[in-house]
């Protein structure tokens, strides 16, 4: 009897190595295809809205999922070169016939383009540079001063980081109708020159900082204000960087807070404000226009991104966000 189990139990042991050698063999591949699979739905609307953009409006709307722009199936609406649009004019035996009139009647016909373009690259880099000042500012006071209140000042601020921005919109528009700083530069940067994640992501960087740093700095004669800005803040370089692409990333994307602060000055307007005004209104609403506008605006974030990837990615473990 035991001559016989052996074997059977060696057989088993056997089967069981070569299932999981096996597994272990296949698994990175699985891992592989479910990546691809996400990348490739996280891709698709980018790569789509890059398409459709050199695609003429009725290729558009008879075609949106196509990834080649094609004509020779549609109608495409011709220009008289004064901005109205003539008759259409049918396109035949083009199968990859590209077409930048999107790009050419966002260019040609919207004056306001270099403006918005212009307003946008100053919002996004004074939000910046103010909330690199005041939120590390800030962040080193609750991370290092003892103060009364410091605690109940520190809840504070994780409290508006819960509450969505959203809530905020109508305090700030009625605050700054008060102030009279509606439709100007000052109020945009008042209400957005400091924000609570900014603060937050300062104060974690900050308390990782050995203090026995700072006391030596005390040690030598130096001030709290010396210490900070010569020892310190050089210290947190990789958090202000961080902080920085958010800051900027966020505010060059930003709608909704431009809509409340300047939406009734076009020539104050941001690009994401101003893709509502090409849009158009009710039933007729220009999507080669739309879509040419999306791209203009979306490609300088999509280079930051890749160029400055790995600190987006530090930025979220500084947080203390991080799952």
């Amino acid at each position: 009897m035991t001559a016989v189990a052996q074997p059977a139990a060696a057989a088993g042991t056997s089967g069981d190595g070569r299932f999981f050698f096996f597994f272990r063999r296949i698994f990175p591949f699985i891992g592989y295809a479910i990546l691809i699979f996400v990348a490739f739905l996280e891709i698709t609307p980018f790569v789509l809205t890059l398409a459709n953009s050199f695609k003429c409006d009725p290729a558009i709307t008879s075609y949106p999922a196509a990834f080649i722009p094609t004509f020779n199936m549609v109608q495409c609406v011709t220009d008289d070169g004064a901005g109205r649009l003539t008759a259409a004019e049918q396109v035949n035996g083009a199968f990859f016939n590209p077409t930048t009139s999107g790009y050419d009647r966002i260019l040609g016909q919207g004056a306001n383009l270099p403006r918005w373009a212009l307003n946008t690259v100053l919002y996004a880099v004074a939000v910046m540079v103010l909330r690199l000042i005041f939120d590390s500012l800030a962040g080193y006071a609750l991370a290092r001063l003892r103060f009364p209140g410091n605690r109940f000042l520190f809840f504070v601020v994780l409290g508006v980081l819960m509450i969505p921005g959203v809530v905020l919109l109508i305090p700030r528009f009625l605050m700054l109708q008060q102030l009279g700083l509606l439709n100007t530069y000052w109020g945009y940067y008042l209400v957005l020159g400091a924000d609570a994640f900014g603060i937050l992501l300062m104060k974690q960087f900050f308390e990782s900082v050995p203090k026995e740093i700072e006391e030596a700095a005390f040690v030598d004669g130096a001030s709290r204000v010396t210490t900070f800005f010569r020892i310190v803040l050089p210290m947190a370089t990789p958090a202000l960087v961080a902080l920085a692409i958010f800051s900027f990333q966020g505010q060059w994307n930003n709608f909704m807070d431009a809509l409340i602060i300047v939406g009734t000055d076009q020539s104050m307007y941001n690009l994401p404000l101003g893709l509502t005004v090409l849009r158009g209104s009710g039933q007729d609403i220009q999507y080669d226009l739309v879509l040419a506008g999306s791209v203009i605006t979306t490609i300088p974030m999509a280079i930051i991104f890749f160029v400055f990837q790995r600190y987006f990615v530090e930025g979220v473990s500084y947080s203390g966000l991080k799952g």
